[in-house]
């Protein structure tokens, strides 16, 4: 009987903070992140194998690799995540090659914002933890995929990610030195919730961004420690802190203006954070109903968040429809990483 041992792990939405979780400005300062898990996922399934061999097949690129089983594999540009992950159980746990076959499916495109490819990594530490039944709980979980993704393969971002998709629901994060993070779970009324969810929307602008660029402007800002975008940073933390407060106390009106004042801060981080398109897109955005709006991510492209109070989401979509780009419905998602055996 073949066992299949799956993952899912959910992809995030940013409300503040966003920059701050980035080192070495969290290992200076403290980083205060605000995000959100949404009903959008990055999945796993190992199948184990007696081949010697292992078969990696990534369903949403269309991307099928085969190597030979062997303690280490050198990542390549194809399968770096999964081969980086691989390493590291051989390295700490296993101690011996494994032969098996991993299939996954993302549902954000790679650049798209949502944290996909840490979302990812936590996804598949997930199914090679269910598999080998490893003694990993959500912070190390949530570590380790920021070891593997910073450290290992050398990939630059922050820390929220890996904790967003790791602990799930809607959080307030802090990040400070030697890696040590904090994960305060913020507890929202469900007519708060579903407010909230009923007066955001979703769009995907259809660029695919390499976040590395913009991500390096933010990491030489905090080496410096001064200028625009240093100051930005700082202001981003206050930003967070009045996004907790307004979610708490239910102060949803305020939600689309705190949105506006983060995306004002977040243009000053870096020159390549927006472009003509995006500022178009933001324009026609306020100017049909939408209190305030962000990139997700990083920023220069992928998805864009908007609060559009009262029944202003529809003109909203009306508008941007005919700019391109697309809609995503989603619903929060409460529940973080999952893993099974089928």
């Amino acid at each position: 009987m073949t066992n299949y041992f799956r993952s899912r792990a959910p992809l995030r939405i940013g409300f503040a903070g966003g920059g701050t979780d980035v080192s070495p400005f969290s290992d200076n300062y403290g980083g205060y992140i605000l995000n959100g898990t949404i009903t959008m996922y990055a999945y796993t399934t190992i199948v184990p194998r007696d081949d010697g061999n292992i078969k990696i097949l990534s369903m949403d690129r269309r991307v099928a690799l085969s190597y030979k089983s062997q303690e280490y594999i050198k990542p390549d540009g194809e399968n770096n995540l999964v081969l980086g992950v691989y390493n590291r159980i051989v390295k700490d746990f296993i101690k011996h090659p494994l032969s098996f076959e991993i299939t996954t499916w993302v549902d954000s495109p790679p650049g798209s914002g949502l944290g996909s490819s840490s979302t990812l990594v936590v996804s598949i530490l997930g199914a090679f933890s269910e598999w080998l039944k490893l003694p990993l709980g959500e912070y190390d979980i949530a570590r380790l995929a920021y070891e593997i993704e910073r450290k290992d393969l050398e990939m630059k971002g922050g820390k929220q990610d890996q904790y967003a998709a790791t602990f799930g629901g809607i959080n307030f994060m802090e990040f400070y030195d030697q890696d040590r993070v904090i994960v305060n779970p913020l507890r929202i009324t469900s007519t708060y919730l579903n407010e909230l969810s009923m007066n955001l929307i979703l769009f995907y602008t259809g660029i695919s961004r390499d976040s590395s660029k913009i991500i390096d402007s933010q990491i030489k800002s905090a080496h410096t420690r001064k200028g625009d975008p240093y100051t930005a940073l700082c202001q981003l933390k206050e930003q967070a802190m009045e996004m907790k407060n307004a979610l708490l106390r239910g102060d949803l009106f305020r939600i689309g203006e705190i949105l506006d004042w983060g995306w004002q801060l977040k243009k000053k981080t870096s020159n390549k954070m927006t472009n003509a398109y995006i500022d178009k897109v933001y324009q026609v955005a306020k100017e049909s109903g939408a209190a305030g709006g962000k990139i997700s991510g990083a920023g220069g492209g992928g998805f864009m968040l908007f609060f559009c109070p009262g029944n202003n989401r529809y003109r909203v979509i009306e508008k941007l429809s005919k700019l391109g780009g697309e809609f995503r419905r989603f619903q929060f998602e409460k529940k973080g990483i999952s893993t099974w055996t089928a």
